[in-house]
C-alpha cells in the first residue's frame, strides 16, 4: 500500500462515518493540517500520528510481508 491509497482509506473511512476532517483530527487529537496531508497521501506523515487516526476510525494497520 502506497501514501495515495492509505489516504484514500482514511478519506472513505471518514466519509462513511460522516465526519468531517476536523471532527475526525478533534477525535483523533491531531491537528487540521495532519488529516489534510494524510488524505492527500503525502509521503513523509508520522506514523504514530497516522495510526492515532486509524484508532479513532476504528481501523487497524497490518503487515504483511510480500512474497
Amino acid at each position: 500500500m502506497d501514501p495515495q491509497q492509505i489516504g484514500k482509506a482514511v478519506r472513505e473511512a471518514r466519509r462513511s462515518m460522516g465526519l468531517r476532517q476536523d471532527q475526525l483530527a478533534g477525535a483523533a487529537g491531531v491537528g487540521l493540517r495532519f488529516i489534510v496531508d494524510l488524505e492527500a497521501g503525502k509521503p513523509t506523515i508520522q506514523l504514530g500520528k497516522a495510526i492515532q487516526v486509524l484508532d479513532a476510525l476504528g481501523c487497524t494497520l497490518t503487515m504483511d510481508r510480500r512474497a
